[in-house]
């Protein structure tokens, strides 16, 4: 049921493309569903049927709690269709009661502190000539850069990319980019 829920939470963020929340800052269209800016992170989430798997794995963290909090925080988001690229198994061995620590460090991997827009990791981007280094709530680092004139990608401590498909989805709490690779850290 947890991955269930949580194919169905990634699945949607993932069908929503950049210019979507480019062109609908209000209330964007993530997976089908409207992410509302009056929500906190949790709350939008599991109403975005692309997302199943990350909320799954947010509950089997134990970081509802937390990213229901004050934050701010930038959260990059893997679709359901980003966990599917793992190695067959591997969210179900995640999802393990014994592999809550990694779970935990790869899920706080994907966040940020801060509200990261658009605007500025791309003004990061130009201050760093090119790259912006982002500190996450794991410890590790995530590297920003341009793939053409408007799309910012990430690469993560283990050589990965992953592409931005969706910006600036505003929450009470800070903010969500959907994303189209599970990041990795060392």
């Amino acid at each position: 049921m947890i991955t269930t829920t949580l194919s169905f939470v990634l699945a949607t963020l993932t069908t929503a493309g950049p210019q979507d929340a480019m062109m609908s800052p209000k209330n964007p269209m993530v997976g089908g569903a409207p992410m509302m800016e009056m929500k906190n992170i949790v709350e939008n989430a599991v109403n975005s049927p692309d997302h199943t798997t990350l909320v799954a794995a947010v509950k089997a963290a134990g970081l509802v709690d937390a990213l229901m909090g004050k934050g701010p925080f930038t959260v990059f988001a893997p679709t359901n269709a980003a966990f599917s690229m793992l190695p067959a198994g591997t969210v179900d061995k995640l999802l393990m009661d014994d592999m809550k620590p990694t779970l935990t460090k790869i899920l706080t991997y994907h966040v940020v502190p801060g509200t990261m827009t658009y605007d500025s990791i791309s003004k990061a981007i130009k201050k760093g000539n090119g790259s912006a280094k982002l500190k996450t709530l794991s410890g590790g680092w995530l590297w920003a850069s341009w793939n053409g004139p408007r799309n910012i990608v990430l690469k993560d401590e283990m050589g990965g990319w992953a592409n931005i498909s969706t910006y600036d989805v505003m929450q009470k709490n800070g903010v969500i980019h959907v994303i189209d690779r599970v990041l990795m850290p060392k």
